[in-house]
């Protein structure tokens, strides 16, 4: 399967919003042994959210509402638990040389809790998401 260092996921809402969900894999570098293959891979990674759609009657509950800064700290009102109803996770694939022959690493994240803030807006006027995710890595042999 040929390199997709970036994946991208989607995240549906109870609230009718969609976010994407990326991951990318910033670097691979051998650092050790492991039962995998023989041989522990550090992954560096990298992830972010951004919201896909957004209904019109959240984004009307937000317009008058302040721009969202979370520095120096998060505001401590108005977030709101939002389930997920659906999901599709972010899946990047790289392929590494190392002492022990190729091998092809992959990055799955998904994300496990969305809240979200109503009382602030984003700059295109959308409620404020916060996701938390987890990264699965593996690594197996390549074939061939």
């Amino acid at each position: 399967m040929p390199d997709q260092p970036i994946g991208v996921g989607t995240i549906k809402l109870s609230d009718g919003s969609t976010l994407q969900l990326k991951v990318f894999i910033i670097d691979v570098k051998e650092a050790g042994f492991s039962p995998f293959g023989g041989v522990y891979f550090y992954v560096s990674v990298a992830g972010g959210v951004t919201t896909e759609s957004v209904p019109e009657s959240l984004k009307e509950l937000v317009k008058d509402k302040p721009i969202f800064t979370p520095w120096p700290e998060l505001p401590r009102e108005g977030w709101e638990f939002v389930d997920i109803v659906e999901q599709k996770p972010a899946e990047a694939l790289t392929t590494v040389k190392s002492s022990k022959g190729s091998f092809e690493v992959k990055v799955v994240a998904e994300a496990t809790m969305v809240v979200r803030n109503t009382l602030y807006r984003s700059p295109p006027d959308e409620p404020v998401y916060w996701v938390f995710w987890v990264y699965k890595t593996s690594w197996r042999p390549t074939k061939g």
